[in-house]
Parts: C-alpha cells; structure tokens; sequence
C-alpha cells in the first residue's frame, strides 16, 4: 500500500499489532531480508542524491539509511535485555539528535549497510529461537510503558518497510533509475 503522504508511503503503524505463532515466520522473514531491499534501494544513487531529503523538511536518504542502522540496533538490544532480564527499563534516545550528529549526516552507507545485515542476521535468528514464553516477555520504554517482544517486532518490521519507501518513493518521484 502506498500513500499521497511522503511522511507515510506505506501507511502509518497500525497500533496494538501483536504476532502470533500462524504470522511469525512472515516477520522474521521480513526482518532477515530488510539489509538486502535498503541496499537495493540506495543502489547506484549518487552522493548528491544521498544529500536529498526524502520530503520537505525531512532527512536525507543518507540519514534514513544511519537512522535504520541507529534504530534497529536499538531494538535488537531491547530484545536482548528483555529476553535476559526481568521487565528491564530501557534507555530512549532522539532520533533527530542523533540524525545531526556528523556521521549520519555525512558518513558513508557502507558501514551502516553491513551493519544491517550483520544485525538482522543475528537478530532473524534470535527471533527464530524464541519459544511462545519469550515472545510475551516484556521491557518497559520511558515514553511507550511496557512492551512485549511480540506487539515490538511488528513495529521494526513496518519501521524498515516504511524507511525503505521512503527511498523508493523518492527514486520514483525524482525518476532515478
């Protein structure tokens, strides 16, 4: 599904999304190939249209690409806590902040690119070890309350998808090949 809304190209999150056995597999799949679609989506794109905001107002597709590494490194670690620890208290971070920090803003996509593929490497496969008892586990966000791995996933699952439109719908508006 695609939007008229360039803050929203594939739809915004349907809140209160929880996995269930029957539609996990199709979420870890979904996370195992997100490093390969963002790489395909920045593909042949020069440095100049790497400085290109994706909307008015909005990030650069350099800075989607470090936001996605920045941010699903995060949830990769929440799920780790959440899976070692008793409803551990997670640290939040702005995202914005940290998009205007210098390496997001200039640094090159290689680094963040193998990051994604190392982390959703480990990640797709963490997930795939869970048992039904881990995916109701839980962390508790400063801004979000408590969280349970299984309604937690699906966000990062539409996370990717949303980041990566982001960069195809651009490609297509701007004609990039």
């Amino acid at each position: 599904m695609t939007t008229s809304d360039l803050r929203y190209p594939i739809g915004k999150l349907e809140p209160g999304t929880r996995l269930t056995p029957a539609n996990r597999r199709i979420a870890i799949l979904d996370i195992a190939e997100l490093p390969g679609r963002m790489r395909d989506a920045v593909e042949g794109l020069s440095d100049k249209q790497l400085e290109t905001p994706y909307r008015p107002d909005g990030w650069t597709v350099r800075q989607v690409v470090h936001h996605l590494a920045d941010s699903h490194l995060h949830s990769t670690i929440r799920t780790r806590f959440a899976l070692t620890l008793n409803q551990p208290t997670i640290m939040a971070y702005d995202e914005n902040a940290w998009a205007q920090l210098a390496d997001a803003r200039t640094g090159p996509l290689e680094p963040s690119l193998l990051l994604l593929e190392g982390l959703h490497a480990r990640w797709a496969a963490l997930l795939e070890s869970m048992t039904d008892a881990d995916w109701v586990r839980t962390f508790v966000h400063p801004e979000r309350g408590v969280v349970a791995l299984d309604m937690n996933i699906p966000v990062y699952v539409w996370h990717g998808k949303h980041h990566t439109a982001h960069v195809t719908e651009l490609r297509k508006r701007m004609g990039w090949s």
